[in-house]
């Protein structure tokens, strides 16, 4: 009797036993089909409404009291690269007397932080007065001009060179190759933030040609670099020059629109109405705030914010 009650205890624990080694084969493979998501990455780039016009004491109250704790950025301008490669996200441009300042991709980045809740990854390149075309006046003779021949004959402004465009490329390199290539979940970018072309006034019919041209060298310089065909299809976000602007130009605002009529992952977003600083150049804060927030929206459309984010009234 003790004997037949012996094998039936030894039984149930043969097929415990192998429940549970069936169960710890389905979690590990479970554990290794869900994985992490790719790492979020936002490329951004313009003149000085990109690089901050407004100070750092009239960030909204939400960013001062909240701050910022998952977005790192590595972020150049003029000849340098401005950040000890990425750090964490606080605005800044340069200037010497007063570099806290601040445009609307510091809010973009803010709302998109609630939503994503982990650490994404913005490359920015951006200088105050700057044009694509080189007829135009541009500080310190630096341009974003992507005509082959004269990338041909020019190189970035971080070897002391005139180029913006590759300046703002070569950037990205460096991150990928020195941070981005190394995360473990991998990375992915996902959009291309752009505000720019009051420098381009006098050249106004030109700046459909020279913005596009612009864009899809970026994008294809993604594609080159990664391997990724997807990059020729990458959002690009950018919003209009204010209409109260001193330099607005009613071409370089028809191109624009005229870009996304052509090209659906080209998006625009109207600041005709924004009001401006003194200067009659610069967004005030509630008009930066604006334009951070619809690029915010425009991220949420297409998924980059996540599946649950939802959109900022």
């Amino acid at each position: 009797m003790l004997s037949k009650q012996n094998n039936e205890n030894n039984t149930a624990m043969k097929k415990l036993a192998l429940f549970a080694v069936v169960l710890c084969c389905a979690l590990t493979a479970f554990a290794k089909g869900k994985k992490e998501a790719s790492a979020t990455v936002i490329i951004t780039a313009g003149q000085s409404n990109t690089d901050g016009r407004v100070l750092n004491t009239q960030l909204p109250a939400y960013i001062q009291q909240h701050k910022y704790k998952y977005c790192q950025w590595c972020y150049g301008s003029a000849g340098k690269v401005q950040t000890d490669g990425f750090e964490t996200f606080w605005p800044k441009m340069v200037h010497p007397q007063r570099p806290g300042r601040w445009a609307y991709d510091a809010v973009a980045y803010y709302w998109l932080e609630q939503a994503l809740q982990r650490e994404f990854y913005v490359i920015k390149w951006s200088l105050g007065g700057t044009a694509i075309d080189t007829g135009c006046s541009s500080t310190s003779g630096k341009y974003w001009s992507a005509d082959p021949d004269w990338l041909a004959a020019n190189h970035s402004t971080l070897t002391g060179g005139k180029s913006l465009l590759l300046s703002f490329t070569e950037l990205i390199d460096t991150c990928i190759d020195n941070w981005l290539s190394k995360l473990p979940q991998g990375y992915e970018i996902k959009a291309f933030l752009w505000h720019q072309g009051e420098s381009d006034r006098h050249q106004g019919k030109n700046y459909y040609e020279n913005l596009k041209a612009v864009v899809t060298y970026v994008r294809e310089y993604l594609v080159k670099k990664t391997g990724e065909k997807k990059y020729r299809k990458l959002p690009f976000i950018c919003g209009t020059v204010s209409r109260k602007n001193k330099q607005y130009n009613a071409d370089v605002e028809a191109a624009l629109y005229q870009l996304a009529k052509e090209d659906k992952n080209f998006y625009v977003i109207d600041m005709a109405d924004a009001e401006l600083q003194r200067d009659q150049l610069h967004f005030t804060a509630a008009s930066a705030e604006y334009l951070g927030k619809q690029m915010y929206n425009r991220l949420v459309d297409l998924g980059v914010a996540g599946k649950r984010a939802e959109k900022i009234e």
